[in-house]
């Protein structure tokens, strides 16, 4: 065993050397191309001629670290980014079994997902250890409103900071603060400046029929006008800079709003892989064009999910 073991090492020294060997080769050729572009005598050679060598060497260069990076898996890295709003509203039809009341199990489903999708994509590397693919997972949302307010008809006093939404929020971003490789990105809550009420569309209609009057509403028929603020913003700014960074060359984007499209064809033009995962949920046909994959790191729970 201690004879295959030092073979084993002696083996991987041999395999590095080699490596580090064929890096100081390119790496000459990188300053031929540049004494090149500096001496090559424009007086004698068009400069589109002068343009189309130098090109051609950083061409070779570039394919060259491009293969020796994806070999070595420095550049084999995938950003999840998970629209918080949309994975809570999709996650109990995905995934009947976890108790959405419970920060925790929210937080365990978070976790399978982003398992799900690098199993996925280890299909194809086959790392030991699949985390070595993952560049970072973002969680987008919005802290919960924790202002006073009254209520439209009864006018009681509502603490929006002690209610069960703000409990469950403020616990869930605590626990994804904690989680390694997970990066927490809160927009902002904002209400309607002209009202903090609005009738649901239900109370509209049957008020509109005729079939209730002004008097017969109570505090069940209107909802507060709330709003997310800067959570899309954030979402297609990092997709962006991690792109033209390239801090990673997949990304997977756990969403199904089309006001990714943007920012979708940007990665795409800049080599990266774009990944949509809507939760099995249908996706608008501008999305679908402008995206390199479908595919989602839950099982489908049943055929007819919609």
């Amino acid at each position: 065993m201690q004879a295959v073991y030092d073979t084993s090492k002696r083996m991987a020294s041999v395999r590095r050397l080699w490596d580090n060997c064929r890096r100081v080769r390119y790496l000459w050729r990188l300053a031929n191309c540049v004494t090149l572009m500096i001496h090559l005598p424009l007086e004698s050679t068009s400069r589109s001629q002068c343009k189309l060598a130098i090109l051609s060497e950083a061409e070779i260069l570039g394919l060259f670290f491009a293969t020796f990076r994806t070999r070595r898996g420095d550049m084999t890295k995938a950003a999840i980014l998970i629209d918080g709003g949309y994975f809570l509203k999709r996650l109990p039809r995905v995934r009947p079994d976890i108790d959405m009341s419970n920060p925790d199990e929210v937080v365990r489903a978070i976790e399978q997902l982003v398992r799900g999708h690098l199993n996925q994509l280890n299909n194809l590397y086959h790392f030991q250890n699949l985390y070595r693919i993952l560049y970072r997972c973002f969680y987008y949302d919005a802290p919960p409103y924790e202002n006073r307010e009254h209520q439209p008809v009864s006018k009681r006093s509502i603490d929006y900071g002690k209610s069960e939404v703000a409990a469950f929020k403020n616990r869930l971003f605590d626990l994804l603060r904690a989680r390694p490789s997970m990066a927490l990105r809160l927009g902002e809550i904002k209400r309607s400046p002209d009202s903090f009420w609005r009738l649901k569309p239900n109370a509209q209609r049957r008020l509109l029929n005729q079939d209730i009057s002004i008097a017969d509403l109570d505090d069940s028929d209107f909802a507060p006008t709330l709003r997310q603020k800067g959570v899309d913003m954030r979402i297609g700014l990092d997709i962006a800079s991690i792109t033209l960074k390239r801090q990673a060359d997949t990304i997977i984007l756990v969403s199904g709003d089309s006001d990714f499209v943007s920012a979708a064809k940007l990665a795409r033009r800049e080599g990266a892989k774009f990944i949509l995962d809507p939760l099995w949920q249908k996706i608008p046909p501008d999305l679908f064009e402008h995206i390199d994959r479908l595919t989602s790191g839950f099982p489908n729970p049943r055929n007819d999910v919609s």
